[in-house]
C-alpha cells in the first residue's frame, strides 16, 4: 500500500546516500535506492545522486538491470568534466540521466560560465532537455552567475538550474538565514529554479546538538520560497527560515493551495539527503505523511 505523498513533497528528496555523513557504498547504495523506488514511499525519492568517480564504477553494477531504471544524477567538479561522465552513461542502457550538478573552478568568470556548459555539453552530445544544476559559489560571482543562469531561463526548455549549499563540516558553511533568503530572492525573482545540497539534515530549522551548528529546515526553505513568490519581502523570508516552530511549518504546508505547492515546487526542485528514511520519519511524526 502506498503512502499518501502531498505534491509539495512529491520527489522532494535526492537520495545522496553515497555522501557524507552516509557514505554508502555503490554496490549497496544501487540496490537500496531501487527498493525505496519500490517502496509504499517512492513518491518522495527522486533520482540517486552520483559523483562523476562514481559513474566511472557503474558498469559491473548495473548490468543486469532494466533499461531506464535507474534513474541518476551526477555531479561533476567543473564543465571540462561532464563530456567524460556523458560518454559513459551512453554505454549503460540501465543509467537514465535525470541531470547533472556542475561546480565552478575558482577561475571561472561568470561571463565565461555558459559558453564553457554549452562547449562541454556539446562536446557529450548531451540531450537539450538534461536539467543542469550549477553550484553557484559563495563569492564576489554569485549576483552574476545567477544573472547569466537565468538569462535563458525566459526560453522554454532551458536546462539550466542554480545548485546552493546549506551546509557541510564546519560552522562557517552554513549560509546564515540572511544569506539563503538572499538566494532564495534572487532566484525567485529571475525565474531560475534552485537545488540546495548539504546541510538540510532535518524537515525544520534547529541547533545541531553535537556541533552547534544552525542548521536550516527543508520545509522552512520551501515555505520561504512561497512566500517570496507571493512578494513577501526579504525580512519576512528570513523569518520564515528561522521558524522552529514545527506544528505551525507543517501546518502551513498542509495548507498551501495546489497551485501555489506546484509553484514552489517548481522553483525549489529538491535537496540532497544521504538518508531517504530520516525526513520520510519526521514528515511522517509532521502529519505530512501518512
Amino acid at each position: 500500500m502506498s503512502r499518501r505523498i502531498p505534491p509539495a513533497l512529491t520527489g522532494l528528496c535526492d537520495d545522496a546516500a553515497i555522501f557524507p555523513p552516509g557514505s554508502l557504498p555503490l554496490e549497496q547504495a544501487i540496490p537500496a535506492h531501487l527498493a525505496h523506488r519500490r517502496s509504499e514511499y517512492a513518491e518522495l525519492v527522486g533520482p540517486l545522486v552520483l559523483s562523476a568517480a562514481a559513474v566511472g564504477e557503474l558498469t559491473p553494477l548495473v548490468g543486469h538491470l532494466e533499461a531506464d531504471s535507474l534513474p541518476v544524477v551526477v555531479t561533476v567538479p567543473g564543465p571540462d568534466g561532464v563530456p567524460a561522465v556523458l560518454a559513459t552513461l551512453a554505454h549503460l542502457p540501465a543509467v537514465r540521466l535525470a541531470g547533472l550538478e556542475v561546480a565552478l573552478p575558482d577561475d571561472l568568470a561568470a561571463a565565461d560560465l555558459l559558453p564553457a556548459l554549452d562547449a562541454a555539453l556539446s562536446r557529450g552530445g548531451s540531450a537539450s532537455d538534461v536539467p543542469i544544476a550549477v553550484e553557484v559559489p559563495r563569492d564576489h560571482r554569485r549576483a552574476d552567475i545567477i544573472a547569466a543562469l537565468s538569462a535563458p531561463s525566459a526560453h522554454a526548455g532551458s536546462p539550466y538550474r542554480a545548485k546552493f549549499r546549506t551546509g557541510g563540516v564546519r560552522a562557517d558553511l552554513y549560509p546564515d538565514e540572511a544569506e539563503l533568503a538572499a538566494a532564495i530572492v534572487a532566484c525567485v525573482q529571475s525565474g531560475l529554479p534552485f537545488k540546495a545540497t548539504a546541510g538540510l539534515h532535518h524537515a525544520i530549522r534547529n541547533t545541531d546538538p553535537d556541533t552547534g551548528f544552525e542548521q536550516h529546515g527543508f520545509l522552512n526553505v520551501l515555505l520561504a520560497t512561497d512566500a517570496a513568490l507571493v512578494g513577501a519581502d526579504i525580512d519576512e523570508v528570513e523569518r520564515i527560515l528561522t521558524e522552529r516552530d514545527g506544528a505551525a511549518l507543517a501546518g502551513r504546508v498542509a495548507d498551501l493551495p495546489d497551485e501555489r505547492a506546484a509553484a514552489a515546487r517548481a522553483a525549489f526542485g529538491s535537496f540532497g539527503t544521504c538518508s531517504v528514511t530520516d525526513p520520510l520519519t519526521e514528515l511522517t511524526d509532521l502529519g505530512l505523511i501518512c
